[in-house]
């Protein structure tokens, strides 16, 4: 009976073990992938002009990464980004373009595209020469197996074109509200709820604000007339940025009362409060 016991204690001991075995056999693992080369159909420059804006500024190519598993090369889908930064930031300016592709190993942008990302993304300024880097980054589902392609570095500068909003025509803009001190009353107290022209196209204003409260923009102190408000219903815009247009509707300000810095950006077409 204890030979019967010690043979049955050995075949189940061989049975786990090559369960076991035969487990371990079937795990897949990652094993990684290969950083992508990245390459454009140009070199040094890319041209940016008003004039020829819809015609294509540069295509950028880059070679699948390939990541393998234990079972061999990945058929799951590719996800990539395409960066877009001032070179020497090392891309890590707050306001980096990112370009979401997916499966694509080729991607073209237009000049007005190009254009775009330079002045309303990077915030960079027309008409000056900048040195931009340009990378792909390639990730699985959910950024695993994360790999970084090589870099690109370009010139280009950035044209002007139309304000999306059209500014005022006498540089001058005032703020008026239950938002402000001098609430709905117009015309408004200066110089306490009149805007500083920065640029053409760019005017700030220091300002206290009652939170909640509503408000909107002038063109001319103590004229109805002309306003300058939100896209949408009356104060459905969002408090802290938002963009807006000749006739919108009434501006809600944040919910917090305070001192704000007012900036109403016509060549963007966008306003911003900041707590000061």
């Amino acid at each position: 009976m204890k030979q019967l016991l010690t043979k049955w204690t050995i075949f189940t001991l061989l049975t786990l073990g090559l369960f076991s075995c035969s487990k371990d056999e079937n795990k897949i693992t990652f094993l990684g992938g290969d950083a992508p080369v990245l390459s454009a159909n140009r070199s040094g420059i890319i041209p940016l002009t008003f004039l020829t804006r819809d015609q294509e500024a540069i295509r950028f190519d880059w070679t699948n990464p390939n990541y393998k598993f234990s079972t061999g090369v990945s058929s799951q889908d590719v996800n990539y980004i395409l960066e877009f930064d001032t070179t020497g930031s090392g891309f890590t300016t707050p306001n980096m373009k990112r370009v979401a592709i997916s499966k694509e190993l080729s991607v073209s942008f237009t000049q007005s595209q190009i254009n775009d990302f330079m002045l309303n993304q990077l915030n960079l300024s027309t008409g000056v020469t900048y040195n931009l880097q340009i990378r792909v980054i390639a990730t699985l589902n959910n950024d695993n197996g994360k790999v970084i392609s090589n870099t690109l570095s370009f010139e280009a500068t950035p044209y002007a074109i139309p304000p999306k909003v059209a500014p005022p025509s006498g540089g001058e803009l005032f703020m008026v509200g239950s938002a402000t001190p001098g609430g709905w009353n117009n015309p408004v107290p200066v110089p306490g709820q009149k805007f500083t022209q920065i640029t053409p196209t760019l005017y700030e204003l220091v300002v206290d604000i009652t939170g909640g409260n509503s408000y909107l923009f002038l063109p001319i102190n103590g004229f109805w007339g002309a306003k300058y408000g939100g896209l949408g219903a009356n104060n459905s815009n969002n408090p802290n940025e938002d963009e807006f247009k000749p006739e919108g509707g009434d501006l809600i300000a944040p919910a917090t009362s305070g001192r704000y810095k007012v900036t109403v950006d016509f060549q963007r077409g966008k306003f911003t409060l900041t707590p000061q």
